[in-house]
């Protein structure tokens, strides 16, 4: 059996199933792509040099193995493999966090919200940093600044502080436990990145199996999912610097956060799934 025979054999094997994505791949294929090149040893990118690779019946049985784990516990495949990627960069990850997927990483990436930024931009917080990657990725993106990761969960923070050690940035990130911007009282900020939990509690009791394994606290955002969000908005002033601005994520649920601040008028920034995932606040504008 070739490599790309394999693949297309467990991507089969993953629809018939009835997996769900969404935490790291959006379809079968990509999905037995990635597990199968991993199990192999194989670089993710590497398909096309590979695809015409025959494979041994010991690759293939532990191939079709690491499929079938898949598919019984329903855990997400970065679980299984320890690593996730975004934007290219890898992650480590295990239970302690959600798998990475922020639409803001691809902004960082693609300079959407530079316009915003300046010279005057020097502090970063990634609030709800969980496994650390949007302070990762956002001390790539901007060298000269400094920034400071922080998060309720001890477990999520045990994780960034790998992933921040793997990058070899542990003198531009700073990593700091507490509940929301209680985490840095008395800190002021000139961008403030923020993946929160958003999910409204009808959201949360239809979620699929792999997305009940990851942890409810980062996931959770209350009968709305705007109980984070409204904490948040209220004490942000305090910590924005002028000139200051929030990015901040939310999903499916700009219905709802709309409802909930209906005098707002952020600005909604452009993701590959569409402009209703990520907003823009200034700090003029929060009061």
């Amino acid at each position: 059996m070739k490599l790309i025979d394999c693949i297309e054999a467990g991507a089969a094997r993953l629809q018939a199933a009835g997996v769900a994505f969404g935490q790291g791949t959006l379809n079968a294929f990509d999905e037995a792509a990635w597990l199968t090149l991993w199990r192999l040893g194989l670089p993710l990118d590497a398909l096309d040099d590979h695809a015409e690779d025959a494979l041994t019946p010991t690759q293939q049985a532990e191939v079709a193995a690491l499929i079938e784990q898949r598919i019984s516990t329903r855990q997400p495949a970065a679980y299984l493999t320890g690593e996730a990627w975004l934007q290219g960069v890898p992650f480590f990850i295990d239970r302690r966090s959600i798998v990475p997927r922020s639409f803001i990483a691809e902004l960082i990436a693609e300079g959407s919200f530079d316009a915003w930024l300046g010279e005057h931009t020097q502090a970063v917080l990634d609030l709800c940093t969980g496994n650390g990657s949007l302070a990762v990725l956002a001390a790539m993106a901007w060298p000269e600044v400094q920034v400071t990761g922080a998060d309720l969960s001890p477990d999520a923070l045990a994780v960034a502080q790998r992933n921040m050690e793997r990058h070899g940035l542990q003198e531009r990130i700073r990593l700091v436990q507490g509940d929301g911007l209680s985490a840095v009282a008395g800190q002021r900020f000139d961008l403030v990145l923020c993946n929160p939990p958003y999910v409204n509690a009808q959201s949360m009791a239809a979620l699929p199996p792999e997305f009940r394994a990851e942890p409810e606290l980062a996931l959770a955002g209350g009968a709305d999912g705007m109980d984070f969000i409204r904490r948040l908005l209220a004490e942000l002033p305090a910590h924005l610097n002028e000139g200051g601005v929030l990015v901040l994520e939310i999903g499916h649920e700009r219905p709802f956060f709309e409802a909930a601040f209906p005098e707002l008028e952020p600005v909604w920034l452009e993701t590959s799934a569409g402009g209703d995932m990520v907003l823009l606040l200034t700090r003029e504008q929060l009061g």
